[in-house]
């Protein structure tokens, strides 16, 4: 199952909270063309898995559950000082 870094949790709920989202809110990781995209979803959709830490919730499309079973979703800067969320093994 995939693991929420403290960082990653830390960045979720800036989101969330500054969405002004409900409380069943979360974040949800789905494919993207090559890629992924992660945005803020009112509750998961059918099929989807959901990861429950520290307060914040995950929801993962059934291909990318199974993409990231193993890893570990961090928080970083990017190039340009941006905190940005990022896959690691």
């Amino acid at each position: 199952m995939l693991t929420i870094s403290e960082s990653a949790v830390e960045v979720i709920k800036l989101v969330l909270v500054g969405g002004d989202s409900p409380a069943s809110s979360g974040l949800r990781i789905a494919p993207a063309g090559q890629g992924l995209q992660a945005s803020i979803a009112e509750e998961p959709q059918e099929g989807d898995e959901v990861i429950e830490e520290n307060g914040v919730r995950i929801f993962l499309e059934k291909e990318v559950s199974e993409l990231l079973g193993d890893k570990t979703l961090d928080a970083e800067k990017d190039s340009n000082g941006e905190l940005a969320l990022a896959v690691r093994d």
